[in-house]
């Protein structure tokens, strides 16, 4: 090993001890790997949304990315069952044969609500992937205050997860949502009540979240008191913080990846793409209070009203509102 891949390996180290955070070396060299929450389980600092694989044109390019990003040393892909009418989970079963699912830490996502949609959703989610089980099953957008209620209920869909894990087709379970962090704080606190530990919880994790509604400033600091697994997405706002031309995308990145994220799932929909995930995870490093500080101040105007956060202000982004037969 040369001075320069010592070094490279050392500076990976120090990036995720500075968070909290346990690592080691993935596939890759530059591709540092986080520890999930009290799972153990090692995931790769980026990881794969599921929502962009299920838009290519040609499904073979879908394919690609996904095999050239397991073999970059990226295991943590992201799917869902809704996700583009259940394309992207299907691309994704086709890119995980050939020994490809080995490699991969797999999670998906299921909307319904009560036990039988929930069931039925798993198994068809299972079907897809083309595989016995899943690394990491989630509740998707629990965006509703009910939602948490309707989730933990006699014959709600935690009865079809719990059985789902008990029959070895689900190793870890968390939820996921975009709306405001009280619905987070609500679903952690009803887990609670009913004895159960989330193994991790997915939000938007991002250089304007921490000036509304902020998930980091409210949820965040629960996730690291009680050792849940933080799933960060978002980081982009899909393409709206762009839009405000207060930072460019390594700088998103880079701001998100600072945080005791365990990974950054960052919807990739091109060779291109990948590449740009690729060099955040290489060249990031922690970033200093002054530039935490200066990259907020940048940003704070724009993000004052959430208007470049539409997940959070308007039902943009809400598959189960726009589809509520999901929900079951």
């Amino acid at each position: 090993m040369d001075r320069r891949e010592f070094l490279k390996k050392a500076a990976a180290t120090t990036v995720v001890s500075s968070l909290g955070v346990k690592a080691s070396l993935g596939a890759s060299d530059s591709m540092p790997y986080r520890t999930m929450g009290r799972s153990g389980e090692k995931v790769s600092l980026v990881g794969l949304g599921g929502y962009h694989l299920g838009k290519q044109s040609d499904e073979q390019e879908s394919i690609r990315i996904i095999r050239t990003a397991l073999d970059s040393g990226v295991n943590f892909l992201d799917n869902c069952w809704d996700y583009n009418g259940g394309v992207s989970e299907i691309r994704m079963g086709k890119a995980l044969r050939d020994g490809y699912r080995q490699k991969a830490f797999l999670m998906t996502k299921i909307d319904g609500r009560t036990k039988q949609a929930a069931a039925l959703q798993i198994d068809e989610s299972l079907s897809r992937l083309q595989t016995d089980h899943v690394d990491l099953m989630q509740f998707h957008e629990v965006i509703r205050m009910e939602d948490p209620d309707r989730i933990f209920a006699s014959g709600g869909a935690m009865e079809s997860m719990l059985a789902a894990k008990r029959a070895g087709k689900v190793r870890y379970i968390g939820f996921t949502g975009h709306k405001d962090p009280f619905v987070h704080l609500r679903m952690l606190e009803l887990a609670k009540a009913h004895d159960f530990h989330f193994d991790a919880v997915q939000m938007p994790l991002n250089v304007m979240d921490t000036h509304f509604r902020s998930f980091q400033q409210q949820v965040v600091p629960v996730l690291v008191q009680e050792k849940i697994g933080i799933l960060g997405m978002k980081a982009f706002g899909d393409h709206f913080i762009l839009n405000s031309n207060t930072v460019k995308p390594i700088e998103c990145l880079h701001y998100s990846l600072n945080l005791p994220v365990s990974v950054q799932i960052t919807g990739i929909d091109s060779m291109q793409i990948l590449d740009q995930a690729f060099e955040a995870a290489k060249t990031f490093r922690p970033l200093s209070q002054q530039e935490v500080a200066a990259l907020r101040e940048r940003t704070r105007l724009a993000a004052a009203s959430g208007q470049f956060e539409l997940y959070k202000t308007t039902s943009h982004f809400d598959g189960t509102a726009h589809n509520p037969s999901y929900l079951g």
